[in-house]
């Protein structure tokens, strides 16, 4: 889609579909772009709403819906979204399966680095410092985005004015909850600069659990050479790659942005260590993203007028294991250059294809435009060749599917 066609008037016909968003950008243009679509600014009378979190913090349990209504966000999504509580479910999950002697599967739960919340944890945080003379550490505040509030530091001097300015104390509970991690080493370069991915994952439903993973993403890349030298500790375009963050750098293109396609990234790289092996590393990243939805999905409240896209930020070290940074339940939809938005109208067309306000679909699919249905109520396979573990960052053919699908839904009378 262009952006022109993203801006197309709406038909004269009465709409099939009503919605309503506050949101200008890439979500407006395909809301009104999409056929038998119209606009309202009803609070209630609305078929699919596209609201901030904000919205559903305020209305949500203040309001009733209808069946055929859907709504952007699940209630309690950030049990996952905050890092806190992600890191909370997480080491719930792990446990639970130490206990069950499931002792193989619980170490698939270690994709978090060693994590601690502050300040209730800030004793053992100080014990496993005092283990680790020397490593780097990065201190996260759990309720900001963009990189705010973001700083690494190697000795507990470097967060004693912190401490002082934040009026901290162990057991002072109006501090400002941060999350403090160990800065992930030895963390896989491209040209000499750190990167870490930005994947996408729809959640139509958490029981059963139902998990659609989109094929195509990006690599969000840092403007300076990477280094690990403390000297350079303090410089965040060096270690972080928050495009918020990049936009600030000196020598920032704005016509280039500073990411990569998922595919590129993912050819370049079997180009260097070969297909078996990056294949693995992407079904590792799935696996990884489907482990930390299970390990919330028993508290986030069902609603079956929910459904919810994720922005998983990964990144992967230089022995091609991947590690979790952070779910986001509100991932960025405004486009920095043609090709982002290019790629974010076809991820949020094909959302609304999924979510299927219209009622074409059969059930039965397993991809439906950019997105492979992975795990319903246990893992989906599909139909995908044996070579290939998942269809992260594989050729998205979503304009063929979407034509074949509109083909099978005319023939069986769903158009």
């Amino acid at each position: 889609m262009s952006r022109s066609e993203g801006k197309k008037k709406e038909s004269s016909r009465v709409p099939l579909v009503l919605f309503r968003t506050g949101f200008r950008n890439t979500v407006y243009d395909v809301m009104r772009s999409r056929s038998g679509w119209a606009e309202t600014d009803s609070d209630t009378d609305w078929d699919v709403n596209w609201a901030d979190v904000g919205w559903i913090r305020d209305f949500y349990d203040h309001i009733h819906l209808d069946d055929h209504q859907r709504l952007n966000h699940f209630r309690n999504h950030y049990e996952l979204t905050r890092k806190d509580l992600l890191l909370k479910n997480v080491k719930r999950m792990k446990k639970q399966l130490q206990r069950s002697d499931a002792i193989e599967e619980a170490d698939k739960y270690s994709f978090l680095p060693d994590s601690f919340v502050l300040p209730s944890e800030y004793g053992l945080f100080l014990e496993c410092f005092k283990r680790s003379p020397g490593a780097m550490w990065i201190m996260k505040p759990v309720g900001r985005a963009q990189g705010k509030g973001i700083f690494l530091f190697s000795k507990l001097s470097q967060i004693s004015d912190w401490k002082k300015d934040h009026k901290w104390k162990a057991d002072t509970p109006q501090a400002e909850t941060y999350i403090v991690q160990r800065y992930i080493p030895r963390p896989y370069l491209v040209g000499g600069r750190k990167f870490d991915l930005r994947l996408y994952v729809l959640v139509t439903s958490f029981s059963p659990l139902v998990v659609w993973l989109y094929r195509s993403g990006f690599g969000r890349f840092s403007s300076a050479r990477y280094s690990e030298s403390s000297k350079n500790m303090n410089n965040l375009h060096m270690h972080l790659t928050n495009v918020a963050i990049q936009k600030t750098a000196t020598d920032y293109d704005k016509a280039q942005g500073c990411k990569w396609s998922l595919r590129s990234m993912k050819m370049f790289m079997a180009s260097k260590h070969g297909m078996p092996a990056v294949d693995a590393l992407f079904a590792d990243m799935q696996a990884m993203m489907i482990r930390s939805l299970l390990a919330c999905q028993k508290v986030i409240i069902q609603d079956k007028h929910s459904f919810e896209l994720y922005g998983y930020d990964v990144l992967f070290d230089q022995d091609l294991k991947p590690w979790l940074i952070e779910v986001n339940a509100s991932p960025s939809l405004t486009a920095d250059t043609d090709q982002d938005y290019h790629l974010k109208c076809g991820l949020l067309d094909d959302t609304f294809e999924v979510v299927d306000i219209e009622g074409r679909l059969s059930g039965r699919e397993v991809q439906v435009g950019g997105y492979d249905l992975i795990w319903q109520n246990g893992p989906v396979r599909g139909d995908r060749p044996s070579s290939c573990s998942s269809f992260l960052g594989c050729y998205n053919d979503r304009v063929k599917n979407l034509k074949q699908l509109r083909r099978q839904q005319a023939a069986a009378g769903r158009l």
